[in-house]
């Protein structure tokens, strides 16, 4: 996606030859009036989700799963255009959550912090085909927390929908190397000098 690029180009913050921050484009609009403090644009998240329904709409998704909070705003989106259900993994146990949870351990790379992420089982079942939508994909260690979870449910990873990644870490070849589909809308070949390259 083009414009995606470009966004990125004009409004990311390079911190780093590692670290890319996507708030400023992320939490602002066109205008320049602030959207949500959370969530993505709704303009901007409407044509990501349509990108995504586009790539996995012969795919057989049954529902859709990402973590709390940046990933809800694609995944939403999304859904709506795939006309399936979003779970959304809570970093944070609530008192209404009181079963068994399906529940894996995930590290921030640019937070430096674990946590414990969960879903309720009753959200997931055998039967689903599950498609995993994230804001980014670096180490990979969100996403291989949302595949354990899945599993656990007995549920299928149809693939992962990813808006940003950053190509030059590992957890995109990890994904590949086991065998997921993943797709990519913004793949980031480098950050060095400061300088956003893309693979296009």
């Amino acid at each position: 996606m083009e414009a995606l690029h470009q966004k990125i180009r004009e409004q990311g913050i390079v911190l780093s030859d590692q670290v890319l921050k996507a708030s400023t484009f992320r939490t602002w609009s066109e205008s320049t009036k602030p959207c949500s403090r959370i969530f993505w644009c709704n303009a901007s998240m409407k044509l990501i989700g349509d990108e995504f329904a586009a790539r996995f709409t012969d795919s057989g998704i049954t529902k859709i799963v990402t973590i709390e909070a940046s990933g809800i705003a694609p995944a939403i989106m999304t859904g709506l255009n795939l006309g399936v259900p979003v779970i959304f993994a809570r970093k944070q146990q609530s008192l209404t959550l009181t079963e068994n949870l399906l529940s894996a351990t995930v590290y921030s790379f640019t937070k430096k912090t674990e946590s414990t992420v969960a879903i309720s089982p009753r959200h997931l079942t055998s039967s689903d085909r599950v498609l995993i939508i994230d804001d980014f994909l670096a180490n990979g260690k969100a996403s291989q927390a949302l595949i354990s979870i899945i599993k656990q449910a007995g549920a299928t990873v149809a693939g992962l929908g990813i808006v940003i990644e950053k190509s030059f870490q590992g957890g995109r070849a990890e994904l590949d190397s086991q065998g997921y589909r993943v797709e990519s809308l913004a793949r980031v070949k480098s950050l060095t000098g400061g300088v956003v390259t893309f693979i296009e």
